[in-house]
């Protein structure tokens, strides 16, 4: 599992992974999360997503887990 943090994700408790992840499991630019969920992912300057913004309800939290759960090379967390 990785803890390489994007840069630009905000702090808290969900984070996606640098794109340059050693592990493997960095951002591939794919879009998915934020397109889906725009209130909580941006895209940085070669699209690649980070969290601009924590999720702050059951229904962001939700987003944030159907987000993971999309993300085909698991760059989105939560830590424990």
């Amino acid at each position: 599992m990785s803890n390489l943090k994007h840069p630009k994700t905000v702090p808290g408790a969900w984070y996606t992974t640098h794109p340059d992840d050693p592990n493997g499991e960095g951002c591939i630019a794919c879009a998915i999360c934020y397109t889906d969920a725009p209130q909580l992912f941006k895209d940085d300057e070669d699209g690649n997503a980070y969290l601009y913004r924590q999720p702050e309800n059951a229904e962001e939290i939700r987003q944030c887990e159907d987000m993971a759960d999309s993300c085909s090379v698991g760059s989105i967390k939560k830590e424990s």
